[in-house]
């Protein structure tokens, strides 16, 4: 077992890991066990009672945070003509066709989130091998496979973030950084939770958010009652 910090060691003093809490408590809890000199992002992490398996029960997509994530995102735009110049004017960071896409295959990864129009995806696709494990590959659930580039590019900017369920049925979403005060924690918790709900799969049977926990990058982890958010 790795050996832990003092602070760290100290900060679970303050965490009863047998319990569960209330969310609000939970994130300030988040906000007190917090050890690192840097300001950490806040993270909720969710295990739903789906079957990532079943086509059916596959949960991705996209939602903009009210309060952001504290982050500001380099987005690069896969696009051409007007739209390329719509990209710059969004304030897109980076826009290009295959300048970018050899940039990429050579190693260059300065960027954050991609944006593509439809157009540019049979040549974006080539890159698959090298952005799909870094889960940067452009994807219409996501809203990152468009025409609509201004519209994108502003959600990405104004905090808006990924969930998707991995093959544990667990989704991991940042919700905002430790200097954010609890209520735009909160609020950007309450977001995430209400999205979750509407992107239930009705295939999905039993209860549907089993375990719910809110972390610091460096702090320990703090259970949230699931009650409030079970079906």
């Amino acid at each position: 077992m790795a050996k832990r910090s003092k602070k760290y060691t100290d900060a679970l003093k303050l965490v009863d890991r047998d319990a569960s809490y209330q969310a609000e408590e939970a994130i300030e809890l988040v906000k007190k066990t917090s050890i690192a000199k840097f300001d950490e992002t806040v993270e909720v992490a969710v295990r739903l009672g789906v079957d990532p398996k079943k086509a059916d029960q596959q949960i991705r997509g996209a939602v903009v945070l009210p309060n952001g994530t504290g982050k500001t995102q380099r987005v690069l735009v896969f696009a051409k003509g007007d739209k390329a110049k719509e990209a710059e004017a969004a304030g897109a960071d980076f826009v290009g066709e295959d300048d970018l896409i050899n940039k990429i295959n050579q190693g260059w990864f300065e960027f954050d989130v991609i944006v593509a129009t439809p157009d540019m995806m049979a040549q974006v696709g080539k890159l698959g091998r090298v952005l799909g494990p870094k889960g940067l590959m452009p994807n219409p659930k996501t809203g990152t496979v468009t025409f609509d580039v201004e519209k994108a590019v502003g959600e990405i900017k104004a905090g808006k973030v990924e969930y998707r369920v991995d093959k544990s049925g667990n989704i991991h979403v940042p919700i905002g950084k430790i200097s954010f005060d609890t209520v735009k924690l909160m609020e950007n918790f309450k977001t995430i939770m209400e999205t979750l709900h509407k992107v239930k799969p009705t295939a999905a049977k039993g209860t549907y958010v089993r375990n719910i926990a809110v972390a610091s990058t460096m702090g320990p982890g703090v259970r949230v009652v699931t009650s409030a958010y079970a079906k």
